[in-house]
C-alpha cells in the first residue's frame, strides 16, 4: 500500500533508538533553537545546562525548552 505522507504537528524522537543518544539530542538543540527563533536564548547555554547532570537531566532540560514542539518517546 502506498499512502500520502502525513504532515506531523510535532517532531518525534525515539529515546530508545539512535536518536536517544545524548550527542544527537545536544546536536538538535542548535537546529531547534534556530527553527523556533528562540530570541534571547543561546543554544550553547541550553547545551551547557543539559550537560550539567546525568542523562535524565539532559532529556528533562531538552523537554523544558523544546517539549512544546518535540515529542520524546521511551
Amino acid at each position: 500500500m502506498i499512502r500520502k505522507k502525513i504532515e506531523q504537528e510535532f517532531d518525534v524522537i525515539d529515546l530508545t533508538g539512535p536518536q536517544g543518544n545524548a550527542f544527537y539530542l545536544l546536536g538538535k538543540v542548535k537546529n531547534y533553537a534556530r527553527r523556533l527563533n528562540m530570541n534571547g536564548i543561546d543554544a550553547i547555554d541550553i547545551q551547557n545546562e543539559m550537560m550539567d547532570g546525568d542523562y535524565e537531566h539532559l532529556i528533562e532540560v531538552f523537554d523544558k525548552y523544546f517539549g512544546a514542539f518535540v515529542i520524546l518517546e521511551r
